[in-house]
């Protein structure tokens, strides 16, 4: 493996860079291209079970990504109008000038993510990760999160050796026992915990002082002339976060919601089911609140985006932070969704 930088993470972000505006248009077959990611969320079974096309009345073609910044990628190129993405790749993508919108919050700082330790490794606290090789998805939450730590240690990157490479790499690395830390998302994270031990959650980082979120984004393009696209496939996830909430025993390790994950994410039905437990979801009425993505730059999820601007920019993964990123996030699409 190589040292973080130059190389994984910069091509990343460069990717966006040339996109003051990127270039919205379906897909050449008419189909709305949406990129997603291997997390577990009840509202993945949709995707799988072609209730999102119902909903919307749409052809969708839905494409699997390793990362946001992947994803973020194929949004500046065209590729793909609608995206699962978390905040760090968000901040960074829209800093260098890629115009979207987060229109539903697909979770928040949880036991979804979290930075695992080798059993072995001598680390037994966050003061240990000196010296120690590490890893995060380039761009990815997580990354912002192993960084964000650091600092709070007083620990550099190159003081703690942090590899920025895909969760695919990152599982590999592990295995052959190359790394004695990394901070990973289902399915990595079931994976390291059979031979680790988490140190940190995703939520106790944030406590730290380094909160994420996962959200929804379409081109701002694509959102002005498609809002009925939006509402529903809006309302599709909260339906199965409701679900989930209100129905446990229908989201178990032997049901049919956890086998279709599985399927469709990989790993078995009882490690979905487990993953589905970590979650932090957001009911749609809070969600349309100041609290997350109502009022623009005073809005939650924008105060986040500014503030892991900042710190990116800090950490040289960046070099603009914007006045405000209320812009880029709307309320619109979920304030009636129930």
């Amino acid at each position: 493996m190589k040292p973080i930088l130059p190389t994984l993470l910069s091509t990343a972000l460069a990717a966006v860079a040339p996109f003051a505006a990127s270039t919205v248009a379906e897909a050449a077959s008419g189909k709305v291209v949406v990129g997603y990611q291997t997390d577990a969320l009840p509202s993945s079974v949709a995707i799988a079970n072609g209730d999102f096309a119902k909903a919307t009345g749409t052809e969708i073609d839905f494409r699997k990504f390793n990362s946001g910044a992947e994803i973020f990628a194929a949004i500046a190129s065209g590729d793909v109008q609608v995206g699962y993405v978390g905040s760090s790749p968000f901040a960074a993508a829209v800093s260098r000038g890629l115009d979207v919108k987060a229109f539903h919050l697909a979770t928040i700082s949880g036991t979804d993510e979290a930075l695992v330790v080798r059993n072995g490794s001598g680390i037994e606290k966050p003061s240990d990760l000196k010296g120690k090789k590490l890893a995060a998805a380039p761009v990815s939450t997580d990354h912002y999160q192993l960084l964000a730590v650091l600092k709070q240690e007083k620990l550099t990157e190159r003081d703690a050796q942090v590899f920025a490479i895909p969760q695919p790499d990152i599982v590999a690395a592990w295995n052959r026992g190359d790394l004695e830390g990394a901070f990973v998302w289902d399915p990595a994270l079931t994976e390291l915990k059979k031979t680790g031990k988490v140190l940190l959650t995703s939520r106790e980082v944030a406590d730290r002082g380094a909160p994420t979120f996962s959200a929804w984004v379409a081109t701002a393009a694509f959102a002005k002339d498609n809002p009925a696209f939006l509402k529903g496939f809006a309302g599709t996830i909260e339906r199965y976060s409701a679900s989930f909430r209100n129905d446990k025993a229908a989201w178990g390790p032997d049901s049919e919601n956890a086998k279709t994950l599985a399927k469709l994410l990989g790993g078995t039905p009882s490690d979905q089911a487990s993953a589905l437990t970590n979650l932090s979801l957001v009911p749609a009425e809070v969600q349309a609140s100041t609290a997350w993505l109502a009022g623009g730059e005073g809005s939650g999820a924008g105060k986040i985006l500014k503030d892991t601007a900042e710190f990116l920019k800090e950490q040289k993964k960046i070099t603009t932070v914007l006045p405000s990123y209320g812009g880029f996030v709307t309320a619109d699409y979920v304030k009636d969704v129930r």
